[in-house]
């Protein structure tokens, strides 16, 4: 009998960092730690931390930290997200219309329906803070997934798949809204220069050998020029992300995206993710009057109220009108919780309403704090809420064609 060869150190740390529970877990220490910290006596060290300008002023990035950890920190995030982007629609749940209309419709209606209850409850009573729109509507991806993988044990692992795709489709519109009505102005020979260094790290990616060494440079400076032309820097990982093949090439045994994916994926759930959210999370409260306002409270609706609403009209509108069908082993029953955890907006949600209520704006300064708040508090409801609603889900007895599409479920793989 022979020993079995245990795994060595670091792939069992890059196992254990890449978990989806792990991840959660880091960004919410890193949450609480900064919330914490933000609300102390120390408060003020807190933030004169993240006001520290550094980097070359020459090339237009002497920023602080707080801004590196938006700008720069997150394009890692975001460059994971690109490549599951592309693996998803070149081999993955995005490559057939059919099986990806549902959760890509899901995810629609789970961004607009949160706009409007946003917009009902702030446009009568502040119409200048209409700008915040899109805070509620975005889904945070390692938040929801964490939660799911820990109270959704014994469910389909189609419904992770589902929940995968509704939220890689909501952060890639979130991409584009923030890459469009976040964008004030262009500098167009930068956007060139950035996206010729795209260009450049696209044929590196897909060259005989993959040496990390000669993507990083072209990376870095795309992200540079982007970052200067105006376009936020986030967009310049998705589009990186994008340049990655999602074939094997050169006779290797996996695609590309994978293998990158797996390399950078622990950088930016042990690294990237938790220190945004420690530089983002830290909303101070003590002192701060006006917190509970029409934009905290609407952004907090919007995830906790306008996401199930939306998610769950949605799919019962296109299973109802066209042909389109939950995948096999997801019923009608499993949406409640999923809308619920697709109110986890966090991470993208923080940054956007950093965006949308920037000092210098013109805005009330309570604005971002209250809209901060409201982020913090709507997605620890939705996840308590979703959390709950998992575990009833769990418990319950399920058919055998649970998505009623007329053929008995195949699927029987389970989280």
């Amino acid at each position: 009998m022979t020993d079995r060869v245990q795994p060595s150190p670091m792939v069992r740390w890059r196992t254990w960092i890449g978990a989806d529970t792990t991840g959660g877990a880091l960004l919410m220490i890193a949450a609480v730690l900064a919330l914490v910290w933000a609300n102390s006596p120390w408060r003020d060290v807190y933030h004169d931390l993240l006001g520290v300008h550094v980097g070359p002023e020459s090339l237009g990035l002497n920023l602080s930290l707080a801004h590196w950890a938006s700008d720069g920190l997150l394009a890692v995030f975001f460059f994971v997200v690109g490549v599951e982007l592309k693996q998803e629609f070149v081999a993955g749940s995005l490559r057939n219309p059919r099986d990806a209309g549902v959760p890509i419709a899901a995810a629609v209606g789970g961004m607009i329906v949160p706009a409007l209850v946003f917009v009902a409850i702030v446009g009568s009573a502040e119409p200048e803070a209409l700008r915040g729109w899109a805070t509620p509507t975005a889904t945070d991806i390692a938040f929801a997934l964490a939660v799911l993988a820990v109270f959704g044990r014994g469910l389909p692992f189609a419904l992770r798949v589902f929940l995968m795709t509704l939220a890689v489709v909501d952060d890639l519109l979130g991409i584009l809204v923030i890459a469009t009505v976040y964008t004030e102005s262009i500098d167009f020979v930068m956007l060139a220069a950035g996206l010729m260094c795209i260009a450049v790290f696209a044929v590196v990616a897909r060259m005989k050998r993959l040496h990390w060494w000669l993507l990083l440079p072209p990376a870095i400076a795309a992200w540079a020029f982007v970052h200067n032309s105006g376009v936020h820097a986030t967009v310049s990982g998705v589009l990186l992300g994008f340049a990655v093949p999602a074939i094997a090439l050169h006779r290797e045994s996996g695609p590309r995206t994978e293998k990158l994916g797996e390399a950078i994926n622990p950088v930016s759930a042990a690294i990237a993710l938790p220190l945004f959210a420690f530089a983002s999370a830290g909303v101070t409260v003590v002192g701060v009057g006006h917190i509970l306002q029409p934009v905290s409270i609407g952004v907090f609706s919007g995830l906790v109220v306008g996401k199930v609403i939306g998610v769950l009209a949605t799919v019962w509108v296109v299973t109802a009108l066209t042909p389109l069908r939950l995948p096999d082993a997801i019923g009608i029953r499993d949406l409640l919780p999923v809308g619920l955890l697709t109110g986890i907006g966090f991470t993208v949600a923080l940054l956007i309403a950093e965006l949308s209520f920037a000092p210098g704006s013109g805005l009330p300064a309570d604005h971002q704090p209250a809209a901060k708040v409201g982020i913090l508090l709507g997605s620890f409801t939705a996840a308590v809420l979703g959390a709950a609603m998992l575990r009833v889900d769990a418990r319950r007895a399920r058919s055998s064609d649970e998505n009623r599409d007329g053929v008995p479920d195949r699927d029987t793989r389970v989280i």
